[in-house]
């Protein structure tokens, strides 16, 4: 599995590595929206794991950027915000699921779900 992990701060790639690192083949890494879908659309990921908030092109357009070209990719947004507003907004430009960092946890769970069906 190809997992492509966005994410404007490099300790927090590093420790979203640490979590998922070993279901997946190959982990791209990006810092911002513009670069994520430059290498989704060299790499071909299984997996995007987004932060909303960077600067530049934010998490939310990079989603809708990626489906756009791409209807069949899947985005999980990794966020610090509980926020019912971001939330919607996030899973309306196309992410299939919404993790808070504090729960990364789970990111483990849907990629492992996704190995087994």
């Amino acid at each position: 599995m190809k997992i492509l992990i966005t994410d404007d701060h490099s300790e927090m790639r590093l420790l979203i590595r640490s979590v998922v690192g070993d279901l997946a083949d190959k982990i791209i890494e990006c810092t911002d929206g513009a670069e994520a879908l430059t290498s989704y659309r060299e790499n071909r990921p299984d997996w995007v794991l987004m932060d909303i908030k960077m600067p530049g092109v934010d998490g939310i357009a990079a989603t809708r950027q990626i489906r756009s070209a791409f209807p069949n990719a899947r985005i999980i947004m990794v966020t610090d915000y509980e926020d019912p507003r971001l939330r919607q907004a996030a899973l309306s430009s196309g992410a299939c699921e919404y993790v808070l960092k504090e729960e990364l946890m789970r990111l483990r769970e849907i990629l492992q779900d996704d190995r087994l069906s």
